[in-house]
């Protein structure tokens, strides 16, 4: 699955979201760190990556080829600064119409559109790929994600209050939102 496209940021910007390929590697390995440790709203902390370089870049390289799964970056200045994606939910017939989609963007980026364009992106290749439902998981207090969704016609279908354990807030509850294409 491919994609490429040319967005202008709130701040004037260009921002560009493409896949995301084997040689970006560093890059999307260096962004994860930097997201996942400057939030307490992502699944993870930066030293539970569960990749290192190498593996990052198979994993995009695999991602590029892909016909039914993507992982998007977003590029301003010639900087990965946000990456999102979508992965099939499984192969088996039961849930092979469903896909998770999930997404990061450096704190320095919020607010000038870029979770916006990266969850359209999102949908739009989840239609092309032929997915009939499009789901995610977000922290009950990240308003801002949850506005997005949200506007993107995303509904909630159930709650879990001790979702994640966070070493900040303690238990965080966690929304379960779907989609359907």
């Amino acid at each position: 699955m491919k994609y490429n496209q040319v967005i202008v940021l709130k701040n004037g910007s260009e921002c560009r979201l493409r896949n995301g390929m084997e040689s970006d590697g560093q890059a999307v390995f260096d962004n994860f760190n930097l997201t996942h440790g400057e939030t307490d709203y992502l699944l993870s902390y930066p030293e539970e990556h569960s990749f290192d370089v190498m593996q990052e870049c198979q994993f995009l390289k695999e991602k590029s080829e892909s016909k039914n799964e993507i992982e998007i970056v977003a590029i301003v200045d010639n900087v990965v600064v946000g990456t999102a994606g979508i992965e099939a939910v499984g192969t088996k017939y039961k849930v092979r119409h469903r896909a998770r989609f999930g997404i990061s963007v450096a704190k320095e980026f919020w607010g000038l559109g870029i979770g916006q364009a990266l969850t359209m992106a999102c949908i739009e290749c989840a239609r092309v790929a032929g997915y009939i439902q499009l789901e995610l998981s977000v922290v009950a207090d990240n308003i801002r994600a949850l506005s997005i969704y949200e506007k993107a016609g995303f509904v909630e279908y159930g709650r879990n209050p001790k979702g994640f354990n966070s070493r900040i807030a303690g238990f965080q509850e966690v929304i379960d939102m779907r989609l359907e294409l």
